[in-house]
C-alpha cells in the first residue's frame, strides 16, 4: 500500500507540473459546492488506474479510499477527458519538434464489447462500428497512431472501426514531414501521389500478395521495422488496459482510452 501511495504522489507531482505549464484550471466550480478532488488529482487517479492496470474504478476507489462517495469519485474521473486530451496534445507536439526522419503509421482494433453482446450494446452505439481484421470481426473503434523510428508517438486518432485507414492517414499526418512506412492496408497510388512532397515527404507501403511490385533492399529493411509502431499497441493493450467493456457511459470510455494513452506517454 505504501508503495502504491508513493507511485500516486510521484505521478501527482508530474501531473501538477503539467497543469502549471499548460495553465489548466485545477478547480472549476461555478455552481454548487467546491469539489473535493481537484482536476489534477482526478487526472492523476485516472492515469494511475491505467498505469497500474487496475480493471475498475471500484477497485481504484477501494485502494485509494478518497474522502468522497464512490459515485462522486466516478463522476470526477469521467469529467477529466478534456484535460487528458490537452495533456496528450501537448506531449505529441513536444515529441514532433525533434522527431526522426523515418516514421511509421498503423491502426489497431479496439472492441468495446464481446461480439455476442454487440447487438445489445447501447453505450457506444453511433460511435462504434463493425469491422474485420486478420484476427476476425469486431465491434468497436480503431486507434490510428504514427510514431518515429525512435519510438516517439507523434500523432494519433480514434475512429469508428469501419473507417478507411488511408483517409485517416492523410488527416493525421498532414502536418508531419519525413519518410513514412505503412503496411499493405495503406496501398493506394492516389494516396502515395497526393501525400508526397518533393524533398519533404514520401510514403512507402508494403505490397499485397496479388501485387507485382519491385522493392529495393532499403525499402525491405524499412518495411521490416514496422513492428516498432505495433509495439505501442501491445504496450497500450497489455500494460495499460486500453481495451475494455466496463464503462457505462461515453465519457467513461473516452476517459479510459485517454488515460491509457496518457499513462503510456508519461511513462
Amino acid at each position: 500500500m505504501n508503495t502504491f501511495l508513493t507511485i500516486y504522489h510521484t505521478l501527482q507531482t508530474s501531473v501538477s507540473q503539467i497543469f502549471h505549464v499548460l495553465k489548466l484550471k485545477d478547480r472549476e466550480y461555478p455552481k454548487g459546492r467546491k469539489p473535493i478532488l481537484s482536476n489534477s488529482e482526478a487526472v492523476t487517479c485516472a492515469i494511475l488506474k491505467q498505469r497500474q492496470n487496475i480493471a475498475t474504478k471500484k477497485s481504484l476507489f477501494e485502494i485509494l479510499e478518497p474522502p468522497l462517495s464512490y459515485q462522486k469519485f466516478v463522476d470526477a474521473l469521467n469529467r477529466v477527458a478534456p484535460y487528458l486530451a490537452r495533456i496528450i496534445a501537448a506531449l505529441l507536439s513536444l515529441a514532433r519538434k525533434d522527431a526522426h526522419l523515418v516514421k511509421f503509421t498503423d491502426a489497431t482494433d479496439i472492441p468495446v464489447c464481446l461480439n455476442k453482446n454487440a447487438k445489445h450494446h447501447m453505450t457506444m452505439r453511433g460511435i462504434a462500428a463493425w469491422s474485420k481484421t486478420g484476427k476476425g470481426s469486431f465491434y468497436g473503434l480503431k486507434l490510428h497512431l504514427s510514431a518515429d523510428v525512435n519510438g516517439k508517438v507523434l500523432a494519433l486518432k480514434f475512429t469508428p472501426g469501419n473507417s478507411d485507414d488511408r483517409v485517416i492517414f492523410r488527416k493525421m499526418n498532414r502536418k508531419l514531414r519525413g519518410l513514412f512506412i505503412a503496411d499493405a492496408g495503406y496501398v493506394s497510388q492516389e494516396l502515395e501521389r497526393d501525400f508526397a512532397m518533393e524533398g519533404e515527404r514520401l510514403l512507402i507501403t508494403a505490397t499485397r500478395k496479388n501485387m507485382k511490385k519491385l522493392a529495393t533492399a532499403a525499402h525491405i529493411t524499412l518495411l521490416n521495422l514496422r513492428m516498432r509502431v505495433e509495439i505501442h499497441f501491445r504496450v497500450l493493450k497489455l500494460c495499460y488496459g486500453l481495451v475494455t467493456s466496463f464503462p457505462r457511459s461515453i465519457d467513461g470510455y473516452l476517459t479510459h482510452y485517454l488515460s491509457a494513452i496518457a499513462a503510456h506517454l508519461i511513462a
